[in-house]
């Protein structure tokens, strides 16, 4: 009779997950998305995971000694000890909270010890920064503040390549804005470069009328006949189109004027024509004259589909000058879809968010729980896909140094062992999800329909990082506050001697 019963509420458990998991697919917005996959974790017995602290992923014991330590010297008011225990693991993977598969396990959320730990530092940071801390002086606040901030780093949001299908990126960008969580540092590749050019060149109340999608709708793609192909040396669409468009959008502003206008560092990928040199990161520290629209076009010089073109720089009396006269520039993604090392060096990144949406790269990215597995029944296909890529990329190599003389053949082996030798993921990915159907928008002009379709999609697919990232970010974010509040109460002070002066 027990193991009746026991069927029927295994049944009828399984009915409400995949009722829940039907409305979860369906939410209209973050906080409904939210509820309901809290309600799954209830539902499909995940929540109790979030309340055992035994996991291999991360040091339990450790955290929860810090813990306990920054909640005893905050509510002592031990400023000293405090600011010591702080300094002394300020890092948002300390004892590796931010591992992948800590996120994986759940809907929403991660282990309790975790979001209390991030908690407690957030509050620990606010009690420094308040008026309850009479230890230190305003400038010397504001002077700790800084350094905490450049020990702990910042994230950067990397946007992919895919053509047409890059308004996925639209999705995330307005899923992160929308929980303040949009970094300050951006770059992208292709499509993504697109995306990356129109948030630099705006403003922030700008930011969200743009992602609303109308400056989007233009004809972007034009191709060429059959007697035009013939004809002329260019690629199957014509880059006239394409360079209308982005200059419609992103006007005549270089990459130092779009920083001081958008407040973001703005990153696009770009690669030589000539394989023989290495592929370029263009922002306003390595390229501040460069034009921004310039850039995204050499980056979206996909090889067959666009010509490559020359670089566009902007002189201090406003002249238009070739930059690198002598080079011509392709896609960024085909040698540096994510060039994460060149912007660790240039901004101290702490974590990357990889918003991955080429048609030729996601039919192959794993989830977290694929690429972090540890049993056994693993092994195989991790050697499999490992030795399957060496063995090509070791091909190509011997081939393209063989046949090194003939231009055409090396420069495709070049632009494959390139693509191959990447890394495509970031410490979060949100990953598109691809149908047939989606091959088909890849070079179709922006529709309103289209856009709002692939938005949808790419809001839905950032929703379920949005807890991963909010952990990552929250100690970063409050130290960010708490130093705008104290050089807002320094400028504030500095007025009321200016006047007491006069």
């Amino acid at each position: 009779m027990s193991n009746r019963l026991q069927e029927k509420k295994n049944t009828y458990q399984a009915y409400r997950v995949g009722v829940l998991q039907e409305h979860l697919r369906h939410a209209n917005g973050y906080a409904e998305w939210k509820s309901i996959a809290l309600k799954l974790d209830q539902e499909a017995g995940t929540e109790a995971w979030k309340y055992d602290n035994d996991s291999p992923y991360f040091d339990a014991e450790i955290l929860s000694k810090r813990h306990n330590l920054l909640k005893k010297y905050r509510t002592q008011h031990r400023t000293l000890d405090l600011i010591y225990v702080l300094r002394e693991g300020l890092s948002y993977d300390f004892a590796n909270i931010g591992h992948p598969m800590l996120f994986a396990e759940t809907y929403c959320g991660t282990k309790k010890i975790i979001e209390n730990y991030v908690e407690e530092v957030s509050e620990c940071f606010g009690y420094l920064a308040s008026s309850e801390c009479i230890t230190f002086q305003l400038k010397e606040k504001i002077k700790f503040f800084e350094e905490c901030q450049k020990a702990y780093g910042q994230p950067a949001l990397m946007l992919s390549g895919g053509a047409t299908l890059g308004l996925f990126h639209t999705g995330v960008c307005k899923a992160l804005l929308e929980r303040d969580l949009l970094p300050k540092v951006i770059s992208g590749s292709s499509a993504g470069a697109i995306m990356t050019g129109m948030l630099g060149v705006s403003s922030a109340d700008q930011i969200p009328g743009l992602l609303s999608g109308e400056h989007f709708f233009h004809e972007a793609f034009r191709f060429r006949r059959v007697m035009e192909l013939i004809k002329g040396h260019g690629g199957i669409a014509d880059v006239m189109y394409l360079k209308k468009f982005l200059i419609r959008n992103m006007g005549d502003v270089t990459f130092a004027e779009a920083f001081q206008r958008s407040g973001l560092h703005i990153n696009i990928a770009v690669a030589p024509y000539n394989t023989a040199q290495n592929p370029r990161v263009l922002n306003a520290l390595t390229a501040p004259n460069v034009l921004v629209w310039s850039a995204v076009l050499a980056s979206c010089a996909v090889p067959v589909l666009f010509p490559p073109v020359k670089l566009t720089s902007k002189r201090y009396d406003g002249q238009h000058t070739p930059y690198l006269a002598n080079t011509k520039w392709v896609d960024g993604s085909m040698r540096s879809d994510f060039p994460q090392e060149k912007m660790a060096r240039l901004y101290n990144i702490n974590y990357t968010i990889a918003s991955q949406v080429n048609p030729h790269i996601v039919p192959f990215m794993q989830s977290d729980n694929k690429r972090f597995r540890r049993d056994v029944l693993s092994w195989p296909e991790r050697v499999v896909r490992h030795q399957g890529k060496a063995i090509a990329m070791d091909v190509m190599d011997l081939i393209r140094n063989s046949m090194g003389g003939f231009f055409p053949i090396r420069r495709a082996l070049d632009h494959g062992y390139g693509i191959l030798g990447q890394r495509y993921y970031g410490d979060v990915n949100i990953i598109a999800k691809y149908g047939l159907r989606h091959y088909s928008y890849m070079l179709k002009n922006p529709r309103p329909k289209l856009f709002k379709s692939l938005q949808q999609e790419g809001e839905r697919a950032t929703w379920s990082k949005i807890a991963s990232i909010e952990t990552h970010a929250r100690i970063g974010k409050t130290i960010e506050h708490c130093l705008a509040s104290l050089r807002k109460q320094e400028e504030k002070q500095q007025n009321e001697f200016y006047y007491v002066d006069l």
